[in-house]
């Protein structure tokens, strides 16, 4: 009761009213213009800012045409090998010779380019479609090398041509040559499905592998060209590799997508 008494008569007290009314402390009032700073910064980025993002997909080091395979249009045994893996040929050249109850039937090439995958051996017996060869539609060694990236679907739309491109090759580890570099040229809208990928890269298999978690749409990368390494093409370091990249090299891509201001993400 003491204390109330006395608080009761502060408060009649006459004496502190001429006083100033201290509403803050003068730290308090510098946390509170540091804080309307910061919002104020916060919201001046978010309407002006730019977000970069990126797109990772896997690629396929390939040439602009794509592949063919080449089928047996007979059944019989295989009696003659007349190419190699790696050797380019032009169109209507032997691949392999079969022999038939009808006599020997010679497979030819159906358009000039380089044999990545021999399927036939010697001796072998084929049937009537069976896979002889996978060819690359290349026509001469000067050729440029595209990456074809399969992007998931729902992505596609957002990837507009020219975007800058990142890509960690296999056989040339990024950590000590660094990504080579590219733009997109074309993006293929449609969704690929994995027989029409497979016949696109000669490569059944692969087909599976990029449509394993649905239909891809497949995005064509110019590799940016550069006089300066031994590879042909630009790297994110000076020098790139000591070697000359081969097609149906895998590799990883990133595409790097136009910036977002992050007001847009909160806007309906």
């Amino acid at each position: 009761m003491q204390f109330r008494q006395q608080a009761l008569a502060r408060l009649q007290s006459p004496e502190d009213l001429d006083l100033p009314v201290r509403l803050a402390r003068p730290r308090g009032g510098l946390v509170l213009a540091v804080t309307l700073v910061a919002m104020a910064a916060a919201c001046g980025w978010a309407v002006a800012g730019s977000v970069a993002t990126t797109v990772t997909a896997p690629a396929v080091l390939t040439h602009g045409q794509g592949s063919y395979v080449l089928q047996s249009p007979v059944a019989g045994q295989v009696t003659a090998v007349y190419a190699k893996e790696g050797e380019r040929l032009p169109a209507n050249a032997p691949v392999v010779k079969v022999r038939t109850g009808q006599g020997d039937a010679v497979v030819r090439t159906v358009a000039a380019g380089r044999v990545t995958t021999l399927a036939a051996a010697l001796g072998q017996i084929v049937t009537t479609g069976s896979d002889v060869a996978a060819v690359e539609k290349v026509a001469h060694a000067t050729d440029p090398l595209y990456a074809t990236v399969y992007v998931p679907a729902r992505n596609g739309a957002s990837i507009p041509v020219g975007a800058a491109v990142d890509l960690t090759v296999s056989s040339a580890p990024a950590e000590r040559y660094g990504v080579l570099r590219g733009r997109v040229k074309s993006v293929d809208r449609t969704a690929q499905s994995a027989q029409r990928i497979g016949a696109f890269l000669g490569d059944g298999r692969l087909g599976e592998q990029f449509a394993a978690k649905g239909r891809p749409v497949a995005v064509l990368v110019r590799l940016t060209a550069s006089a300066a390494t031994r590879s042909g093409y630009r790297w994110s370091s000076a020098d790139g590799p000591p070697f000359r990249l081969d097609s149906m090299t895998p590799a990883d891509a990133s595409i790097r997508l136009a910036g977002r201001r992050p007001v847009d993400w909160l806007l309906p």
